[in-house]
Order: C-alpha cells, then structure tokens, then sequence
C-alpha cells in the first residue's frame, strides 16, 4: 500500500471518529450540561467565593440623581385660579456606597444575613447646582401630615389647629434648600408637636437618617438548595410576609433586592424584585436583547400593569387600602407603610400613569428613555451589568374642611422630586465577564467545535480520492499511449520478409530508425 493510500485511509477513520463522536455529544448533550451544571455551583453565595465577595462589595459605582419640581405659580394654584407649574431642576448627584455588613451564613449555609447601609457623597461635577444653594418652592410635606391626621377629627379641632398653624406662618407651600428638604432641617411645625408628644421628630427631610442606615435586616437564599433561589429574600425584618395590604398576595415578599438573579434566564420567565422603599414587590418582564461593554444582556422592565387598577390587573386589588379604594393607574399610595403624610410613588413625570395624573401639572413631559426602570442582565450568569431605577415622590393635596387654604384644592397627586439609580459594570469587571463567557462558549460548543473538524476533514478525504482517482485516470492513459508498432503491415507480407528478419511476433521500438539499427 502506498503512501497516498494510507493517507487516504487515515483520513477516512479519523474523519468518521470525529463526526460520529461530535454527533453523539450534540444528541447527548453532555457538554453543555456539565457547563450548566458547573456555573449553577459556582454563582452561589458560598463561603470564601469570589461571587460572595462580590456580592458584599459591588464594584460598580452607583449614583444617585435627584430631581426637584420647582412650583412657580404656589400662590394662583391656591387661589384656584391656575392649575400647578412645575420646572425641574437638578441633577443633584451622589455617590452611592453600600456594602454589606454582618454577614453570617445560616442553615448549613443556604441562607445567609446580611444588612445593607447605604451613604451618599456629593458629587459637584456631576451635578447641575449646589444643594446647599439652591432654592425649591415645594409641598409643606410635615403641614399635609398634620392636615391628614386630623382629617377623622371634628371640624372645631381642625379649625383651631388651622389658624395655629397659620398664626405661626405655615403654609401649604414651603421655600427651602435642596439639602434641607433631601437631607433634613428642623421643622417648626414638627417642633412644636414635639414639644407636645417627644415621639414625633422635630426634623423633616425626603432622605433624613438615610445616610449611613439601612433598609433592614435581610435573609437570603444562597443557591445553595437550588439554583433558582440563588438571591431570593426569604426574611426581611424577621418578617416572610408584610402586613400592609388588603390581600396575601399583595403582602408577599418575593424576588430578589435586585443585585443578583439566578442563572440561564429565560426571556419567557417575569423576574421579582423587593423594593423596600415601595414597600412592595414588583415584576419585570423581557423587554429587547442588549449589549453593554461587549457583554450580551436581556433588558428587563416593569410592564405597565405593575402599576395598574385592579379593573386591568385583579391581582393589584390587594393594594388598595382600605379594601377598594384605589387610585388610578400608574400610581401606588404607600402611605400605609409610611406614618404620616399621604405619600404616592410613581415613575418619573408619571410615565405610564393616567393621563389625568399627567395633565394635571403643568410640566410633566414623560418618556420611555429618561422615566424607565429597567435592569440589562446577562442571561448566562444572572449578573445586572446596567441597571437603572427610577422612582417619583408624589402627595396628595385635596380641600379639608377647617384649612382655609385648601377650599380651592381640587385633589391632585403633587409630585415633589424623583430619582434616578443608575449603575453599570466596571471596566475590570467587565473584561473578566467577558473571558468567562468565552471560556463557557468553547467549552459549550465542543461537540460543534469536533463535528466542524470532523467535516472539514471529510472535504479533504473527499479531494484526496478524487486525487488519487484522476492520477490513476492519468497513468492508465499514459500506459496506453506510451509505445507503438514498427508498421502498420503484416508481418507476412513479401515486402517484410525481403527487407528484414523474422520475428518471433511483432517488432516494437521506440522509433522504426532505431529498429533498423539493431
């Protein structure tokens, strides 16, 4: 056997081994369970694991933007005679740190406790003012929650408390700093009730003892058990169910705080995230395939019936407290959870609320790209790589009997100020996702990868036979056409036996000269 043939052959057997191997490992699909498998033990909130690390000290910067509504007609609003303009000012921005403390892991390590301080740094280079400076004409926040607790009062004692306020100077409209109504300052409505009753706070701020507290204590499912409760809240405050709302379900406390998912998303799949400050829980739904610093993402958004009346989703009749009183859609009263004013959250701008909500103040201008809440998770690890969480503070002004100042208010859901939380992998985090996700691609595509050698192969088994085949063709040819008689006349034939000796058969040469010589 020559050389080409071994070949050949060799080929052939290595070509077939490949494909037949390759085909068996798609079918089996062996590859890509044993990646599944290895990622769902590794993305766990295990002890001394580079993910828990990561899950106590995010890499990413957070930021926090703060806008304001500035009411530049408080006066003709009152009077009844224009409806409220607002003009938003801000950002006012802030660096956002929160690690995570007293972390203890709990049942053989499948839950694990944690709290969560957040602390805020200004940041003037990314801001648009000086908070310190900056002036904003906004609700008497601590004057509405006065009037509102005294709403199931008879009319004398709201009327008498009524001309106290107003011979104090207090009116429904307030002109503070930016920092005092977001960081706090002393209230002198709230001074003098503390003088009264020492358990109410004489100060007053939208973010007052926030800086450096936390949301409350946490417990969290570590993956452990299964992979799909990797990051679920199992207790918050000790608590596995609120109390607030009209109805169980309502009360649930579902999904995660939102830094962590579980692996292999779906994009048919709702995700759940607590949010303590809306004293809820909400879903996100797939919304469109993204890429952030080379990494592919799922977007993921609150659909528009989080927020809706019961009328387009019954499963939202829960939140209305008491039992059927609801707003209308795209708002939540949260005042139940929150001792005090008549406290209302929206999206920002109230995007994808009523438009009654929206056409009531003059300034709204709500947009998809600037007002939604969104996260861009990569489906393989579960990670959010941008996320970007906006809510609005809203109040509720209405006329109460015994204010004089409100007789003109027809209710309206006044929005005070919103916030933009945005976050985005770093550079360093990125590049490493990136590796990871490549690693985790070869190693998925093995059998592809065995299968396309095994094809390429069979091309060149393919091109040598055919080859090997024309070569053959070549040197038959060849043979056929290398040598040729002396004469075309017949041996026997008188002239042949005159001029030359007889042969024993014919006579064959290279050429008839050559033949005479001999």
């Amino acid at each position: 056997m020559t050389r080409r043939s071994c070949a050949i052959y060799a080929t052939g057997i290595v070509c077939a081994h490949l494909l037949i191997l390759g085909i068996a490992l798609l079918v089996a699909q062996v590859f890509q369970t044993m990646i599944q498998e290895r990622i769902k033990k590794e993305i766990t909130l295990a002890e001394n694991s580079r993910v828990l690390e990561g899950w106590i000290n995010p890499p990413p910067p957070v930021y926090m933007q703060y806008f304001f509504f500035n009411v530049t007609n408080s006066d003709e609003f009152l009077a009844g005679k224009e409806k409220p303009k607002v003009t938003q000012i801000g950002p006012y921005t802030y660096r956002e740190y929160r690690p995570r403390e007293n972390v203890t892991f709990l049942e053989n390590g499948t839950k694990i406790f944690a709290t969560n301080p957040k602390s805020f740094v200004f940041l003037r280079n990314m801001s648009s003012g000086d908070p310190a400076v900056d002036r904003v004409i906004t609700v008497n926040i601590p004057f509405i929650a006065v009037m509102n607790e005294l709403n199931s009062y008879s009319f004398f004692l709201r009327s008498a408390v009524s001309m106290w306020m107003g011979s104090m100077g207090i009116e429904v409209f307030m002109n503070r700093t930016v920092h005092e109504v977001l960081w706090g300052f002393k209230d002198p409505l709230l001074s003098k009730l503390h003088a009264m009753r020492p358990e109410v706070d004489e100060h007053f701020g939208l973010m007052y003892n926030k800086n450096g507290t936390h949301e409350g204590e946490f417990v969290f499912h570590t993956g452990e058990k299964n992979y799909m409760d990797y990051g679920k809240i199992d207790t918050w405050n000790g608590i596995s169910q609120m109390n607030w709302w009209s109805s169980n379900q309502s009360n649930m406390i579902n999904g995660t705080d939102g830094s962590v998912f579980h692996t292999f998303l779906s994009r048919k799949e709702l995700l759940y995230i607590f949010a303590a400050d809306l004293c809820r829980s909400i879903h996100l739904a797939y919304v469109a395939d993204k890429e952030v610093k080379g990494i592919p993402a799922f977007r993921f958004a609150p659909p528009s019936d989080v927020l809706a009346p019961p009328d387009e989703n019954p499963s939202n009749a829960g939140f209305c407290v008491p039992a059927g009183d609801c707003l209308g859609k795209g708002v939540l009263k949260v005042s139940v959870c929150r001792q005090g004013a008549p406290i209302v959250v929206s999206f920002p701008h109230f995007y994808q609320a009523d438009k009654r909500y929206i056409n009531a103040i003059d300034g709204m201008n709500p947009n998809e790209e600037e007002h939604e809440t969104y996260l861009d998770i990569n489906p393989t690890t579960g990670v959010p790589i941008r996320a970007c969480k906006r809510a609005q503070l809203n109040v509720i002004l209405k006329r109460v009997s015994g204010f004089p100042k409100t007789k003109f208010l027809n209710e309206t859901i006044f929005p005070i100020m919103y916030v933009n939380e945005t976050a985005t992998i770093d550079d360093e985090s990125a590049a490493q996702m990136r590796m990871l996700l490549l690693i985790v691609t070869v190693m998925s595509n093995f059998p592809v990868i065995i299968v396309g050698l095994g094809v390429i192969l069979l091309v060149v088994l393919i091109f040598l036979v055919c080859r090997n085949r024309q070569r053959k063709v070549k040197n038959t040819t060849k043979d056929e056409t290398a040598y040729t008689q002396v004469s075309n006349q017949a041996e026997d034939s008188p002239e042949n036996r005159t001029n030359q000796p007889l042969r024993n058969g014919s006579y064959i040469a290279m050429s008839p000269v050559e033949a005479q010589k001999c």
